[in-house]
């Protein structure tokens, strides 16, 4: 072994040297590329990139140098010790990895504060306990000598191998010892150093027993109370305090503790929304009195219970071990009972299979596959049908072993047919999920302190709990007692095993050559250890277990959205979505919000526009393809909460943003369908008041004249109005320059259609037109209409320059009862108007 260790430290020159050149290279040519200090991409930029470089020349120094011997404590052995912790460079390299890291050491001002207080708690009890119990807790070897005077000498020691004695006295085997005056093997309280590794163990909860038992023995039972007043404050009290600190902390740098009653209740709520799933059971086949009548039964709640008690009852059978052993009488042919116990476990399994022949049957065998769940109920019951044949034709013990372990299987299903039992497997794989890198970096840290105990105290010889089961002889056992003190088993007295000094052991020239600890690194090693495992990380990994519960246990007034919303939703799209794919066109999502009740309802009369922008938003939020259900169901949730209050700052621009350009896009849709409307209003007022005098050709000039003027709305093309006004009245050309001239520069360049029209109160009329701007309107077309009756060769029946005539065709808008009732009625339309000019949505497709 030690020709092995030693051939390892060396190894071959010529490897090393290419190592040590190809490590060489790598950090330069990161160097030369971005720097060492002081750039943006420097690789001393932080504390990870400190690392790099620390671990890279602790390693280059140690393979430059190559020692042929290392001896205990010695330089060589420290740079053994630093190379170990090469495995944490992951964590500069993994993003999520890194940000665990960085939101624990922002926390580490409050950690360190709490850690300064319970080591004053620690110091305070430990003075007392050195005034108390110095040089008062020894005993001596021989138990006929009581007091440290008279404990010298030699004395008869017997030999057994069992403690209790079994030969008399004068019977047993003997030899001489000599009478040693010493304290206990674990702790003591001589000095303050000793009384604070003793307190700090029992905050463990680790030998306080033992301590206790010590004191009551050599002091009475009266000074158990010490012991028993530390517990309760030290870990009742100050190591909870820690415990809160430690999670609280997290949690508040990564912004969850920051956030309000009505943001937690938000991001509690996109979890439940992330985690909820469309139901994929397909509709009541009410087209088939057979499958309709199986589905009603299927679908029962007391099918689903009888199905749920019948997998208890069968995994129950399980609580007798499964043997093919016969009884002992053997000529009478009799069974064990673990033959009737498989041969109920048959006709169990046919009642599953049945089971899920009627659930084919009522869903068809595409709807039943739809469900996740009911494709492991499937699983397990073919493999359940294969195990009946399998026991029925062999009977062995192989046969009864794939029979429990099916029914170990199909009792983790029944996790899935009840609610509470489903939230609570739930909560367990979304907590292993958040909590993966924690995890990972918990493995991380355990490999680099396995490989430095392997250094430290690979060669420790065995001791009350270093042992076969417990060493660090490899990297694999290594690991193995490392994960054994996590869970705080005799992590202390592995700790005093690794701390044997040379009178109890055999010294070396190198560290592979002996079988000492080393008292300072054993303490300074398992106590970093489990204060950074065990109060740290695994506090980590309940505060998130515990944010998850609150996640799925929140009250239904607390949440935004209860489950009974949720479920709503999910029946609502198992109706819609026939094909049960999770997708459905944009076409269908009216049909789902219609459908609503609860909170998600949408009330078509009240909310009308709501209605609208919902549907806006659907169609921006695929480009017009199939929506999933997790799309509706997030928009739905937008809709139904106050953004202002739930929303943290980047979300919240983000979704006003979006929200002002679905009410900009419905305003334009709004305001081009209502224009569409008038131009349709016209041309069916116009056409039939014709002068049936006019021949077909001129009616098909008349029709080409209007077809051009109305191709696009006067209000909007003010193009088309200028040609128009300048062929009929000349004077009006300048005021609707001026007028555009305005609009185009309030307006952007998205907005150049969207200029003021003829009735907007900005336009300035000629000293022969109406004040009234419709009034004004209608004699400009009815001046029009004389002027185009001309050019047809028709004799109008009123001069030009008159007032409007009755005989003349009726106008576009009916006429009004008075022109200043018209223009107050108006006068919020130009004003809206005059708002959508001005807006720039800084988007080109307007």
């Amino acid at each position: 072994m030690h020709g092995n260790c030693l051939c390892t430290l060396r190894f071959n020159n010529e490897r090393a040297r290419k190592r040590n050149h190809e490590k060489k290279s790598l950090p330069i040519s990161a160097v030369l590329a971005d720097g060492l200090f002081f750039t943006p991409k420097a690789l001393i930029r932080d504390a990870g990139g400190a690392l790099d470089v620390f671990i890279y020349f602790t390693s280059l120094i140690f393979l430059l140098w190559m020692p042929e011997k290392v001896p205990v404590n010695s330089l060589a052995q420290m740079f053994m010790i630093l190379r170990c912790f090469r495995p944490l460079r992951i964590f500069t390299l993994v993003p999520h990895l890194r940000k665990v890291v960085n939101e624990l050491l922002r926390g580490f001002k409050e950690i360190f504060l709490v850690s300064i207080l319970l080591l004053a708690l620690l110091f305070m009890f430990a003075s007392y306990g050195v005034q108390q119990f110095a040089d008062g807790l020894g005993d001596c070897n021989d138990p006929e000598r009581n007091t440290q005077e008279d404990c010298h000498g030699e004395f008869e020691q017997t030999v057994g191998v069992v403690k209790f004695p079994v030969l008399e006295k004068e019977e047993q085997a003997t030899f001489l010892v000599p009478r040693v005056w010493s304290n206990p093997r674990n702790f003591n309280f001589d000095n303050i150093g000793n009384a604070m590794l003793a307190l700090f163990e029992v905050l463990s909860l680790e030998g306080w027993l033992e301590i206790r038992d010590i004191i009551e023995e050599q002091k009475g039972i009266e000074y158990c109370i010490y012991i028993h007043v530390f517990v309760f404050i030290g870990c009742m009290v100050g190591l909870t305090l820690f415990v809160g600190v430690v999670i609280a902390n997290f949690f508040e740098n990564k912004g969850t503790a920051l956030m309000t009653v009505d943001q937690r209740r938000w991001q509690d709520l996109k979890g439940r929304l992330k985690l909820a799933q469309p139901l994929h059971l397909p509709p009541r086949p009410d087209q088939s009195k057979i499958r309709s009548t199986l589905y009603d039964l299927t679908q029962h709640k007391y099918f689903k219970r009888f199905i749920a008690s019948m997998v208890i009852l069968n995994f129950s059978f399980l609580s007798i071990k499964w043997t093919d052993e016969e009884d002992e009488d053997k000529e009478k042919g009799t069974k064990n009972v673990s033959y009737y116990l498989a041969s109920c476990s048959v006709i169990f399994n046919i009642t599953f299979a049945l089971e899920v022949i009627l659930k084919c049957i009522s869903l068809s065998p595409m709807g039943y596959w739809h469900s996740r769940r009911n494709r492991c109920d499937l699983i397990v019951t073919v493999f359940g049908v294969v195990w009946i044949f399998l026991h029925l034709y062999y009977n062995d013990q192989r046969t009864y072993t794939i029979g429990y372990v099916i029914i170990v299987f199909r009792f983790f299903t029944i996790t899935g047919k009840h609610p509470t039992l489903k939230m609570l497997m739930m909560t367990i794989v979304v907590s292993m999920v958040k909590s993966f890198f924690i995890i990972a970096g918990l493995f991380l840290l355990m490999t680099a302190y396995a490989f430095a105990g392997v250094v430290l105290f690979g060669k420790v010889k065995y001791g009350e709990s270093l042992s076969r089961q417990a060493n660090f002889e490899n990297a694999t056992n290594a690991i193995a007692a490392l994960f054994r003190i996590v869970t705080g088993e005799d992590w202390n007295k592995i700790m005093h095993d690794c701390m044997v000094q040379p009178n109890e052991c055999t010294p070396g020239d190198n560290f592979w050559e002996t079988d000492c600890g080393n008292p300072a690194a054993s303490l300074f090693y398992f106590c970093t250890f489990y204060l950074i495992i065990a109060y740290i990380v695994l506090n980590l990994l309940v505060g998130i277990i515990m944010e998850n519960f609150s996640l799925f246990y929140s009250s239904e007034e607390d949440a935004l959205l209860s489950y009974a919303d949720i479920k709503n939703f999910q029946s609502t799209w198992n109706m819609v979505d026939i094909n049960r794919r999770g997708v459905i066109p944009v076409s269908r999502v009216k049909f789902v919000l219609r459908l609503l009740r609860g909170r998600l309802e949408v009330d078509m009369e009240k909310d009308h526009l709501n209605y609208k922008h919902m549907c806006c938003e659907i169609e921006k939020m695929r480009n017009g393809q199939d929506v999933n259900f997790h799309d509706v169901l997030s928009m739905l949730s937008y809709r139904t909460v106050d953004i202002r209050k739930s929303l943290q700052l980047d979300e919240l621009m983000a979704r006003e943003e979006l929200e002002f350009n679905i009410e900009e896009e419905v305003a334009k849709d709004t305001i081009r369908n209502w224009l569409e409307k008038c131009i349709k209003k016209r041309k069916t007022k116009e056409i039939p008041n014709k002068d049936p005098s006019i021949t077909q050709h001129n009616m098909q000039l008349a029709n080409e004249r209007d077809s051009k003027r109305y191709s696009i709305p006067t209000c909007i093309a003010s193009n088309t109005l200028k040609t128009l006004e300048s062929e009929d009245m000349p004077g009006l050309e300048t005021s609707i320059q001026s007028a555009d001239t305005a609009s185009n520069q309030s307006s952007s360049p998205s907005h150049k259609l969207l200029v003021p029209c003829v009735s907007d109160g900005s336009i300035k009329l000629g000293e022969d037109e109406s004040p009234n701007p419709v009034v004004g309107f209608r004699l400009r077309r009815q001046h029009h209409h004389h002027h185009h009756r001309r050019m047809l060769g028709s004799t109008p029946s009123t001069p030009v320059s008159g007032p409007p005539s009755s005989t003349l065709s009726s106008p576009m808008f009916p006429k009004p009862v008075n022109s200043y009732v018209m223009g107050v009625a108006t006068q919020d339309v130009q004003d809206w108007w005059r708002e959508q000019l001005q807006y720039d949505s800084g988007s080109d497709d307007d």
